[in-house]
């Protein structure tokens, strides 16, 4: 039996990103953040199994500082796990279904079914350790 070298080790990591990047891709997720509504929330979740949602609102301090995190986040983790943002003041149903009576709140879906829910500006490290967490 052969064994692996660094060289194979590298390749493989080599075609495993570029394989994350032609998904994210085809799937429309070049690591940007969607929006998320009201009307559109079911579908949303259904055509995303690993999704985080930002719950803010423009006057919110906090939530412009969980902002530039979010972005970063959707980078790193383009094709994998897809981050979206829902301006509750915009979107009363969405707030009123889960509660959220604090903001930023970020909500965590996995497979249509929510999973972990986040109440504050955490640094961003925090933040990637929920998401891991939640979608391993």
């Amino acid at each position: 039996m052969e064994e692996k070298g660094p060289v194979d080790d590298d390749l493989q990591r080599l075609r495993e990103e570029r394989l994350r990047e032609l998904e994210a891709r085809v799937m429309g997720t070049s690591g940007g953040v969607i929006e998320i509504v009201d009307n559109t929330f079911g579908e949303t979740i259904g055509n995303h199994p690993s999704l985080v949602i930002d719950v803010w609102a423009e006057w919110c301090g906090p939530c412009r500082m969980v902002a530039p995190v979010i972005e970063d986040l959707a980078r790193e983790f383009a094709g994998r796990v897809t981050f979206g943002k829902c301006n509750v003041d915009e979107n009363p149903r969405l707030a009123a279904q889960f509660s959220i009576t604090a903001i930023p709140t970020l909500l965590f879906f996995a497979n249509g079914m929510h999973v972990d829910r986040v109440v504050g500006a955490l640094p961003k490290e925090a933040i990637k350790a929920r998401v891991m967490r939640a979608f391993g």
